[in-house]
């Protein structure tokens, strides 16, 4: 069974940084792809970012290019998020995703496991 277990989530001041970690049990992570997302209050779940299998091929939604950056340690198993110049639109609760997938992809549907979640608050 697939598990995957985030992390460094917390209260930070607009402009700062937080980095969130994912860990994932119950299978090397080398064969998936690994997305994050995330949900605020009374709004639907979107697209953060994802890294291809290999970490060679990442994308980004457009409201956070530039001040997030995906990467992976497949030989830790582990997911990363850097968040900087955070601003109050980006408080949400972020969700690490795994898909079956070759290629990086933002389609929720596309992934098959997902984490508990942790929240991310952002104050102004």
């Amino acid at each position: 069974q697939v598990q995957l277990v985030e992390s460094g989530g917390g209260l930070v001041q607009a402009g700062g940084s937080l980095r969130l970690s994912c860990k994932v049990s119950g299978r090397t992570i080398s064969t998936y792809t690994m997305g994050w997302f995330r949900q605020a209050p009374g709004k639907d779940r979107e697209f953060v970012s994802a890294i291809s299998r290999s970490g060679g091929s990442t994308n980004y939604a457009d409201s956070v290019k530039g001040r997030f950056t995906i990467s992976r340690d497949n030989a830790k198993n582990q997911v990363y998020l850097q968040m900087n110049s955070l601003e109050a639109e980006d408080t949400a609760v972020y969700y690490c995703a795994a898909a079956m997938t070759i290629r990086s992809t933002s389609r929720p549907a596309d992934y098959a496991y997902w984490g508990q979640g942790t929240q991310v608050t952002v104050s102004s």
